[in-house]
């Protein structure tokens, strides 16, 4: 049941694309947008499987095909023609890895740094030699040396401040 619905909304979801934005509707191309026949369409919904794909004579094309493991896993892509005139293309993969869209007219993230590579690095060697890290406080690891230092300097600024402790009982 859960792939019929996903195979639907995806399918309204595309064909609907171009309705959606009435601030265009003023433009000839916006209604020939609302009003795309359908050219091509096949689907196959099983109960752990799906596939379909269609296209309209306004050059949009969809497919999608999944099947249910441990969640839906889905894989497709689509294409349309931009207001600039350019033909965009996605193709995508989704599931327990989340959604996975690739594009040339998509954002890249930029490259990470080298200081958190080095990082990275470390914390893959510390852990291979049995060193965690939790980030909680470890007297073993770094000493008393410095325990209650930092308390003891706030409360020498209250002070010097004017500030004076409340009366305990």
């Amino acid at each position: 049941m859960k792939l019929i619905l996903i195979s639907a909304f995806f399918g309204i979801a595309a064909a609907g694309y171009a309705a959606s934005y009435p601030e265009q509707s003023n433009r000839p191309q916006a209604s020939f947008e609302k009003t795309a026949r359908i050219l091509a369409l096949d689907s196959d919904v099983k109960e752990d499987s799906f596939r379909y794909n269609y296209e309209t004579e306004n050059g949009i094309k969809a497919e999608e095909q999944g099947h249910e493991a441990d969640g839906i896993e889905a894989q497709g892509g689509f294409q349309y023609t931009g207001d600039d005139g350019q033909i965009y293309s996605i193709s995508y993969a989704a599931g327990q890895g989340g959604f996975q869209p690739q594009g040339a007219h998509l954002p890249t993230a930029p490259p990470t740094p080298e200081a958190i590579l080095k990082a990275l690095e470390q914390n893959a060697r510390d852990e291979a030699a049995g060193i965690i890290d939790d980030g909680q406080y470890n007297p073993g690891k770094y000493g008393d040396a410095g325990a209650g230092a930092g308390q003891q300097q706030y409360a020498r600024a209250q002070a010097s401040a004017g500030y004076r402790q409340p009366y305990k009982y």
